[in-house]
């Protein structure tokens, strides 16, 4: 029998159709690092051009913020459904739906322009959102579209290999597509998709280093803390990260019953208002912080990291705020960079309660803390930051860190904020099918 099964699978391996199949996922792989690099350096772009329009008129936001939010909330709901948000929900949600039909709305490939397009739009106009959620629905998409092409079964591990490439070449860091792959997309370790994430994940790895090179997300840092404050330090960034970030959660999926009744209502009835609204808050914000709130937080987070620029004790708050906003305006757009730069801020404020702590390591230990008080996926938290810094040498803080604010999270907000919107997809689905 062993024999049989060994030539049966040698006759497999071996079939034109078995290797054209192959040939096709890793053509998709390779294209999945190869679009999350565009769409990487086109957002750097998008969000540099409009730090010099507000450079020169401090003022713009105001009526560039609310157009433009309006503008993506239409197109949104006119254009491009299923676009909306961070993307990562709708990932999960098409890994769970066993309906062909019904995934393919979740990631079809207008949806999938619409995404990359209207993150764009929304970062021309000054939202807090990132790019790296909705790389992972794109992702997800173009491996799904390859699949189709190739005649290859088994879907729901294309959209996880898809998402985990998203991840990885989106940052650079193919360990935490990885550990997302198993953490965040499937809540288990699968199999039977272990090997396509794995093949996935270093072809868009490959294309991705291919045109930026080999580099560090926040750049490289080396310090470490090897004494009773900097542990210390992790218990009360693990602490307040996961309040902060569990709440967080806990508002934008209770925000139905959190908003008054007159503002739910005028959201369902008039949501391209909704959106134009929430883009006047964003734009305020973003003028009274002197411009530090608008767009990905990248450069705030980095220059914390690197110690060129301090960020003011309102840092993290007034980013906090943005990111809901943005949040609710049902734009499409992500968290996971914003959130790095809310957990930058709050690493920041509680610096000096902690003066033997080095400032970078509290930094670090924030945004691992807050990041994983938003999506409950610590490893990944932690992974992540790892490998954005480049920095082994954290690697026990920062896992601590994670564990802990993973804890209080979980007590303030029981349900993991991408999997709670995960079922608004999976149910608007299963009543469109029934």
């Amino acid at each position: 029998m062993f024999k049989i099964r060994s030539r049966r699978a040698h006759h497999v391996w071996l079939s034109a159709t078995s290797w054209r199949q192959r040939l096709v996922f890793w053509a998709g792989a390779l294209v999945v690092g190869l679009v999350a690099v565009a769409f990487a350096l086109a957002a750097d772009r998008v969000q540099e051009l409009f730090d010099r329009a507000v450079g020169i008129m401090p003022y713009l936001p105001v009526i560039l913020s609310p157009s433009l939010l309006a503008v993506s909330a239409w197109a949104t709901l006119r254009w491009f459904p299923n676009s909306q948000g961070s993307g990562i929900p709708q990932a999960i949600a098409a890994h769970h739906l066993r309906d062909p039909e019904s995934r393919r709305r979740l990631l079809a490939p207008r949806t999938m322009a619409g995404k990359i397009l209207l993150t764009l739009l929304g970062l021309a106009g000054g939202a807090s959102i990132g790019r790296e959620g909705p790389t992972v629905q794109v992702g997800a998409a173009l491996m799904v579209g390859c699949g189709r092409l190739a005649g290859l079964s088994g879907q729901r591990g294309l959209v996880v290999a898809g998402a985990a490439a998203g991840v990885a070449a989106a940052f650079n860091t193919p360990l935490a597509g990885i550990v997302f792959a198993i953490e965040e997309m499937a809540r288990s370790y699968e199999n039977r998709a272990s090997g396509l994430v794995m093949v996935a994940v270093v072809l868009a790895g490959i294309s991705s280093l291919a045109v930026t090179g080999n580099y560090a997300y926040f750049g490289r840092t080396d310090v470490t803390i090897n004494h009773a404050q900097g542990w210390m330090a992790m218990v009360v960034c693990g602490l307040a990260g996961g309040l902060a970030g569990g709440l967080f959660s806990r508002a934008v999926i209770e925000a139905g019953r959190l908003l008054p009744l007159w503002l739910q209502g005028f959201a369902v009835r008039r949501p391209v208002l909704f959106a134009a609204s929430c883009g006047l808050v964003i734009a305020l914000i973003g003028v009274a912080a002197g411009g530090l709130t608008f767009g990905t937080g990248y450069h705030a987070a980095r220059m914390a990291i690197d110690g060129t620029a301090a960020l003011p004790w309102w840092y993290a708050p007034a980013k906090l705020a943005a990111t809901a906003v943005s949040t609710l305006s049902g734009i499409p757009g992500g968290l996971f960079a914003p959130s790095l730069s809310v957990g930058a801020g709050i690493g920041s404020v509680l610096s000096p309660l902690l003066t033997q702590v080095p400032g970078p390591a509290m930094i670090m230990l924030g945004m691992v803390a807050y990041f994983a008080g938003v999506t409950q996926s610590p490893i990944t938290a932690f992974v992540i930051v790892m490998e954005m810094t480049a920095n082994h040498g954290m690697v026990v803080p920062l896992m601590g860190a994670a564990m802990i604010a993973y804890g209080i999270s979980r007590m303030v907000c029981p349900v993991p904020l991408y999997h709670a919107l995960a079922r608004r997809f999976v149910t608007a689905a299963r009543v469109r099918t029934a």
